[in-house]
């Protein structure tokens, strides 16, 4: 299974309201499931019961029907990264988990969605300036440029996830996982840069 990466976008009165009413996120990111929200809210009201602190159990939390929420036609456009995000990631800050705004977005910045757990944290959400800033930050740095960052012992001494980069014969594959993932984000963030929409980026 692993860590993957996925990008969502949304406008910003969307992430105005999933910021006020987390679990709504669910609705966005699994619109199939309508239990998930009810789900959500359940474990939302357990986190703010007091009851807990004295050994008593919450009462059952009633059923939650899941609220309309109706994307535009510019929003709920999904990708992933699959793996490669952190790798990503290093390629284009240098670093593991630090980098300088807008270009730590895979790991840092945005909103956090409530306390959410997506399945590795909250989603962080980013609005349509933000992912303009990131998408102009992003095409600055050359696909060239990103290559010559690639060294599989610098990666492996970071710990960059996953643990591929310095396999013995796989690094021209890795590369290319690494580099074809690169081309998936530039044209994800390209797109929602144009539609004039933001994005929320989780991990699961």
């Amino acid at each position: 299974m692993g860590m993957v990466l996925s990008l969502c976008t949304l406008s910003d009165a969307t992430i105005d309201r999933v910021l006020a009413d987390p679990p709504l996120i669910w609705r966005v990111v699994a619109p199939g499931d309508p239990e998930a929200y009810a789900e959500a809210c359940a474990r939302q009201g357990r986190r703010g019961c007091l009851a807990g602190l004295f050994g008593r159990k919450p009462a059952p939390a009633p059923a939650v029907p899941p609220p309309e929420l109706q994307l535009g036609a510019d929003e709920g456009l999904h990708t992933d990264l699959d793996k490669a995000w952190h790798g990503i990631h290093f390629l284009v800050t240098g670093t593991a988990w630090a980098g300088e705004p807008p270009l730590d977005f895979l790991v840092a910045g945005g909103r956090a969605v409530g306390a959410e757990d997506m399945g590795y944290g909250a989603a962080r959400a980013f609005t349509a300036s933000e992912v303009r800033a990131i998408d102009a930050a992003v095409r600055a740095i050359s696909d060239e440029e990103l290559e010559r960052r690639y060294s599989p012992a610098a990666m492996k001494q970071a710990d960059i996830y996953p643990d591929i980069w310095d396999r013995a014969g796989a690094e021209d594959n890795a590369r290319e996982y690494a580099m074809g993932h690169v081309a998936t984000l530039r044209e994800f963030l390209a797109d929602a840069a144009r539609r004039g929409v933001g994005m929320i980026v989780y991990l699961s």
